[in-house]
């Protein structure tokens, strides 16, 4: 039978600084209530810093980036379960700290601002988080010293935000995204998950399928436009067109692919169809916000965009509220 070592449980920053670093040293940075993913992306540190480097796992909860109302004293706290789990994946350590470790002092005057991007989105759902988890992961950075730091696309503005003040303030540090793990029913792991009843996770279904329908609009107004660009729309085109006879709806077809390329309208309204049943059902699902950006600066894009972008929804169903996203690259204009 196999087993795991335990990693070593560090409380204080002197304690993880008395350790003798090996090879390169990994952070996954956790607000505990670890679970699948998290153990996904404690799995990928380990085999980028391989055998003989160092995997730390923080487990935090930050009260600097929830705000008046949410759930920071009902935030899970499972800390045996964290390091079990931490444990299975390939931690050597989990940084465990006290609030007063992390902000000696009280709430600290000198913060991170998160700036245009931090107040879009959830920065306006949720004024300040960002600020506060800019503040909190600088800071954990400076503590724990990694060579790589690895966090899940699930939370991409989070993640956007952290690759712009690594860049912007010039930390040492490589950031890693790594794709969203989801449940077999689709619903993107969340700690948050455990406090749907069953019938509110049924209505939950609804932010991944909506994405879903996003991706298949945008997969299909792709395949359009690259069956477009393979036979130029020319004269001599639709005079062969016509002399083999070929069907209206593949002229028509060709036209559609050509006429409105990649549009990001369609793929937002494919979405929105479903988000809407689903804000029919019991219970409702009640919309935060549906939008289709540039993972650069977060801002909605237009029907002639190309290049990368993320599809994000964030909503609420009962008592909590979900997030998730899905990358789409939006092909080179014909």
């Amino acid at each position: 039978m196999m087993t795991t070592t335990p990693p070593v449980l560090l409380r204080t920053a002197d304690e993880l600084h008395a350790r003798v670093r090996r090879g390169r040293r990994a952070v996954v940075m956790t607000m505990g209530a670890l679970h699948e993913g998290h153990a996904t992306l404690i799995r990928t540190a380990r085999d980028l810093v391989g055998p003989d480097g160092e995997v730390v796992a923080t487990v935090f909860v930050n009260p600097l980036q929830f705000g008046a109302g949410e759930d920071l004293d009902r935030y899970p706290r499972t800390l045996d379960a964290d390091l079990e789990i931490a444990a299975r994946a390939g931690a050597d350590a989990v940084f465990a700290p006290s609030v007063d470790e992390v902000y000696p002092g009280g709430e600290p005057q000198v913060r991170v601002a998160a700036g245009p991007m931090g107040e879009r989105l959830e920065g306006a759902s949720r004024p300040g988080h960002f600020d506060g988890m800019l503040t909190v992961v600088a800071k954990l950075l400076h503590l724990t010293r990694p060579d790589l730091a690895l966090y899940g696309q699930k939370d991409a503005q989070q993640l956007a935000l952290i690759r712009r003040m690594v860049r912007d303030l010039n930390f040492g540090v490589e950031i890693i995204g790594v794709p969203t793990v989801r449940e077999e029913d689709g619903l993107a792991l969340s700690s948050r998950n455990r406090y749907l009843s069953a019938p509110e996770r049924r209505t939950a279904l609804a932010l991944s399928q909506a994405l879903f329908a996003g991706l298949d609009r945008h997969a299909a107004q792709e395949a359009l436009c690259a069956r477009a660009r393979e036979v130029p729309a020319t004269q001599a085109r639709a005079e062969a067109l016509s002399a083999l006879g070929e069907s209206r709806a593949a002229a028509d077809t060709h036209a559609v692919a050509t006429s409105a390329p990649r549009s990001a309208t369609a793929v937002r309204a494919a979405a929105r169809l479903v988000l809407d049943d689903a804000a029919r059902a019991t219970p409702p699902l009640e919309l935060d916000y549906l939008a289709l950006v540039d993972p650069a600066d977060f801002t909605e894009i237009d029907d002639d965009h190309t290049g990368e972008a993320v599809l994000a929804v964030a909503a609420r169903v009962g008592a909590t509220r979900l997030i998730d996203n899905v990358p789409l690259t939006f092909g080179a204009a014909s």
